[in-house]
């Protein structure tokens, strides 16, 4: 019952691999469920089950009832993340998907709001429309008799929005009332990462909240209920989690405006495909370069020596090993202009992750070789 719009650095993995079952596109938005939602759905089946039974006395149907609401429990978030999304989309923010999963869902927004009023609403419409299911289901459970299959799935949903509804405001992140607090500093300061902080350090706090309540009440009440302490510790864990990870994404995003390809890559060689290993090195070392890349007979740039495969090779064959024998050939998103920067720069490295990139200047020469890794070293917590 988060959402989630903190893209991270550049990495070689395959960021497209599906996080499940994917259910449909609604408004465009992908979304999916993961296998952990089964087992919610179970213990929602298990546990309402036994509570349908003792108030409508329905028999095995009761199970069958608990079921169908653990589905509408779902639907619920699934609106409410959607929410979140279809105002992201009218933004202009590229939404990647939509996942359901063991706690709730999540909306990956794959770029910040542009301003203030902006990061509110998109937060804010989510725990609306949860609100708005409530008082609806609210409404027909009212005028419904509550001793009925009918009248109970109302009763159950209406609560469960409101929950859902109530809980998302609370004011930390990852929850979208830690948005509506990022949201608000930054206006009040001008200054996203400020507000990024007090949302995140505000989860933190409420997590510490979530742990302790179960435990002091046990205290209180003469002794722990199991369950409850339980759940407090995965949900505190979860928010605590989560607060933190917004509050690394924050900081690699304040230093995307300080992301420059030429400043970035690494100073490079270029050798011939038939160079030898040792006489490529031994150029490299004498210009201060710590990339090697290869040419064909045209001096056209097709691979660049990878340092592991390198490495690899003993002494005694490095004057006898061609250079193009250790090397990854550049592909059609490889080339770098060394005139990009910031969010233009790490859009192209996100939208195409590989482990290197060759960097060449306005004449199309090579300026150097930019690896995935010293952008995310560049971007990494360091504070």
């Amino acid at each position: 019952m988060t959402t989630g719009n903190d893209r991270p650095a550049p990495r070689s993995r395959d960021r497209s691999r599906a996080p499940g079952l994917l259910l449909g596109r609604p408004f465009g938005v992908p979304v999916y469920v993961t296998a952990s939602w089964w087992v919610v759905a179970v213990l929602i089946t298990l546990v309402y089950g036994g509570i349908v039974q003792d108030r409508l006395a329905l028999g095995p149907i009761a199970y069958v009832l608990a079921f169908v609401f653990a589905l509408l429990l779902y639907a619920s978030v699934l609106v409410h993340e959607l929410a979140h999304s279809v105002l992201a989309r009218h933004y202009g923010l590229p939404v990647r998907r939509i996942v359901l999963y063991v706690l709730g869902g999540v909306s990956e927004i794959e770029k910040e709001a542009p301003t203030p009023g902006r990061e509110f609403w998109i937060a804010f419409v989510g725990p609306l429309f949860s609100l708005l299911i409530a008082a609806g289901a609210f409404g027909l459970y009212l005028l419904s008799d509550p001793f009925t299959v009918v009248g109970e799935l109302l009763f159950q949903l209406w609560v469960a929005n409101l929950l859902v509804g109530v809980f998302n405001l609370l004011p930390g992140l990852p929850l979208d009332g830690g948005r509506l607090v990022r949201a608000g500093v930054w206006k009040l300061t001008g200054r996203p990462l400020a507000g990024s902080v007090a949302g995140a350090w505000g989860g933190r706090i409420l997590a510490l909240v979530v742990v302790a309540t179960p435990l002091l009440l046990g205290w209180l009440g003469g002794g722990l209920n199991p369950w409850g302490t339980v759940w407090g510790l995965v949900l505190g864990g979860f928010m605590w989690m989560g607060a933190t990870d917004s509050l690394r994404a924050a900081r690699a995003r304040s230093r995307v405006p300080g992301l420059r390809a030429r400043g970035l890559a690494r100073r490079a060689v270029a050798v011939p495909a038939d160079t030898p290993l040792a006489e490529a090195e031994r150029r490299a070392g004498e210009a201060g370069a710590e990339a090697i890349v290869v040419t064909d007979t045209g001096g056209t740039p097709t691979s660049i020596v990878h340092p592991g495969m390198a490495a690899e090779v003993i002494p005694a064959r490095r004057a006898w090993t061609p250079v193009v024998e250790v090397a990854r050939a550049l592909g059609a998103h490889s080339v770098v202009p060394w005139g990009l920067e910031g969010e233009e720069l790490l859009e192209f490295l996100t939208g195409h992750p590989l482990p290197e990139y060759l960097v060449v200047d306005d004449a199309g020469d090579v300026h150097g070789v930019l690896r995935a890794a010293d952008v995310n070293a560049a971007m990494s917590d360091r504070d």
